[in-house]
């Protein structure tokens, strides 16, 4: 059964709903996707404990919909959030308006009535503001209360709601001060963090999701010598398909009849078309280039490999979303101690020193407002946002909150071959008279294959020669004629061709002219200008390197030894490189997985943390954390570097927090410090912890 859950909000979220249905008899497996909300149970037992299994998610104060875009709604989160920061911005400036009039006058000129007026209309707007907007940290501090956790909009919401009650209560006794403003302005510049990280989230969709709508539609099933069309989710084994050239084939299967060249960049990640014939077997979602193929269902779309790579984005998907950020952490250690480090300052005045219950209070909320977490809040966000601004103007696009504390902590670098290291595209590396390349663009511009496309673009803009009867054999290369001769262009076989002699790891293709003229086009991918630079970098940064490939063994070696990389594994499947990545994860390494392709998804999205180049395939870039952009490698080195100087401002942050708390909450507790001192300290705490952070703009 598929749901979908709204109100998913953090990694307890998911923790929760999972450990609950567990717990039930009969489930065999619970598991909740944080970037799409959908819950995915299976149970032995009837169906009607589908709705013991609803009612149990929804107990937990979770909503529940249809698993359809109708019934996931991604907007109303969105929109609830633009309306808190709307009322909260509303509020703050209308209550600074008020502030600004007392600051510039003397208290004492100004008139009790003036001030007092001032403060309720403050009072007025202030406190229905924090009630509404504030609603996203009450919740989240609340959930996490109610399963006895706390975290950062614990303290935050705690002293939202004291400084108001605060103010209220000094605007009843008619006191000077009031922190309607403070705490107006501590909420709305909370809320602009909580909507850019809601958006930035929700922005990179599922690629599990993507890659499922690949296969939606219709396909052709010949029943009788018949042609029907069906539904993809129909598709039952057995049933034969008829697949024409240019569409996805939707089933895994054989081939039964017909032969034809298949993309599999899905499953291999290689651009190379393999050619096919009766007796192959094919997947689900490559695409068939050529001629029409006759296939025979293996597998259908819910057991088909393109569903098991589906599955298992969705487990590292999970895996990800239950990554513990620093700042819970810390907060997880700081809120309990503030907390009783609050309720003992109240205890020591009003029990054992004797001072009026009011007075121990006012000092105990005194000390809340002096160590409110603001520069343990802004600690982490403001220098994570300030180096992903370092990383825009260098063409890196930060697609995940949490991707440069991730990046920090990486200990090997696993990289894909094909786009990644080298272009993805072969080129004509052998070199050829003008003549002979004319002769041969014109015959391959007729073809859309990479090696004919290759051969055409080495030739460029020049004018080309007017073929007759030209024709594309599927799997085998192109003939025509031309001045009455035949000419042929692609396998040696097809060629006529002893190729016997030929030893070369590149792509090879045969021309000949007449029978007598034979020509040998050698192509290959090409490595990226600056990748063995890159390896080398990382290498004396002391990073493992690792490469992962579809590609034959040959090839990749071939790859790897120019780059000075020792450990390499070919002919991989995308559950291959998954798994080897899971298990060098288990072990302890902490790793960066750099690819490109439609193939690369799962483990993108299994690793540590993860980068895929701007020319990477959609659903690569939706599965991975980092994007750059531009033909070379170094972004991953600058990434690194940011990465690394983030995390020791991060850490700085933390320490100077710490430090202005060691001074100011003695001064606090002995009740030295006024409510308005505690808001100015507070306020410059915060400013401390920005200029440090400004330094991530500095030199690496």
């Amino acid at each position: 059964m598929s749901i979908h859950v709204n109100g998913v909000r953090c990694a307890g979220c998911i923790q929760k709903i999972e450990s609950t249905l567990h717990k039930k008899d009969k489930i065999q497996e619970a598991r909740l996707n944080f970037s799409t909300g959908r819950l995915y149970v299976t149970w032995d037992g009837k169906a009607e404990l589908a709705g013991d299994i609803a009612n149990d998610v929804e107990a937990l104060g979770y909503q529940i919909a249809p698993d359809t875009p109708a019934g996931r709604d991604e907007d109303k989160e969105s929109r609830f959030l633009l309306l808190c920061l709307g009322v909260a911005g509303f509020a703050m400036g209308n209550i600074m308006l008020l502030s600004f009039g007392l600051w510039i006058t003397n208290i004492e000129t100004m008139g009790f009535a003036t001030r007092e007026f001032l403060h309720w209309i403050s009072a007025i707007i202030g406190i229905p503001a924090v009630i509404f907007a504030g609603r996203p940290f009450f919740r989240s501090a609340f959930g996490a209360l109610r399963k006895r956790q706390t975290n950062m909009d614990v303290p935050i919401s705690l002293a939202l709601i004291l400084a108001t009650s605060m103010s209220l209560l000094e605007t009843i006794k008619g006191s000077e001060h009031v922190y309607f403003d403070s705490a107006v302005m501590l909420m709305f510049f909370l809320l602009v963090g909580r909507y850019l990280d809601y958006k930035a989230r929700r922005s990179a969709k599922s690629v599990a999701t993507e890659l499922l709508q690949t296969l939606t539609g219709f396909a052709v099933v010949i029943k009788c010598d018949k042609k029907e069309k069906t539904l993809i989710r129909d598709l039952k084994e057995d049933m034969e398909v008829l697949v024409s050239a240019g569409e996805k084939i939707p089933v895994d299967g054989l081939i039964i009849e017909g032969q034809s060249s298949i993309d599999t960049s899905l499953i291999t990640g290689e651009t190379m078309p393999r050619d096919t014939a009766k007796g192959d077997e094919v997947y689900a979602g490559t695409i068939n280039l050529n001629a029409p193929l006759r296939i025979k269902v293996l597998k259908a779309k819910e057991d088909s490999l393109l569903s098991d790579i589906v599955r298992l984005i969705e487990k590292a998907e999970q895996g990800q979303a239950k990554y513990v950020r620093i700042a819970d952490k810390a907060a997880k250690l700081y809120t309990p101690l503030v907390h009783s480090l609050a309720l003992l300052t109240f205890l020591l005045w009003w029990g054992l020193l004797g001072l009026a219950w009011q007075e121990a209070l006012m000092i105990s909320i005194t000390v809340l407002i002096i160590t409110c977490p603001c520069a343990l809040g802004l600690a982490v966000p403001v220098v994570q946002m300030l180096a992903s601004g370092r990383l825009m103007k260098n063409h890196i696009l930060v697609k995940s909150g949490d991707a440069l504390e991730r990046m920090a902590k990486i200990d090997t670098v696993i990289f894909d071959k094909t786009g990644t290291l080298t272009y993805g595209q072969p080129k004509l590396t052998s070199t050829h008279d003008e003549k002979t390349l004319q002769l041969a663009a014109s015959l391959s511009s007729h073809s859309k294959h990479p090696l004919s496309q290759a051969i055409t673009m080495a030739y460029g803009d020049g004018a080309l020669l007017e073929m007759g009867d030209v024709e594309e054999h599927a799997g085998q290369g192109l003939s025509a004629s031309y001045k009455g001769k035949q000419v042929k262009l692609g396998r040696a076989d097809f060629c006529g061709v002893d190729a016997a002699d030929i030893d070369s790891t590149d792509q090879v293709l045969f021309m000949t002219y007449g029978g007598n003229k034979q020509v040998v086009f050698h192509l290959a991918d090409t490595l990226r200008l600056d990748a063995a630079e890159t390896v080398q970098a990382l290498k004396e940064m002391n990073m493992r390197i690792v490469m992962l490939s579809g590609d034959r063994q040959q090839t990749a070696q071939k790859i790897a030894e120019q780059l000075g990389i020792t450990e390499v594994r070919a002919a991989l499947s995308p559950v291959d490189k998954f798994n080897i990545t899971e298990k060098m994860q288990e072990e302890g390494a902490h790793c960066l997985m750099v690819g490109d392709g439609l193939n690369d998804a799962p483990v993108l999205a299994a690793a540590s943390v993860s980068m895929a180049p701007g020319s990477a395939v959609d659903m690569a870039q939706n599965a991975t954390d980092m994007v750059y952009m531009g033909n070379e490698t170094k972004p991953i080195i600058e990434a690194y570097k940011v990465a690394r100087k983030t995390q020791n401002l991060v850490i700085e942050n933390f320490v100077l927090a710490a430090l202005y708390n060691l001074v100011a909450i003695p001064l606090a507790v002995m009740g030295y410090v006024t409510p308005m001192i505690a808001a100015i300290a507070m306020s410059g705490s915060s400013l401390l912890v920005i200029g440090n952070s400004l330094r991530v703009k500095g030199k690496l």
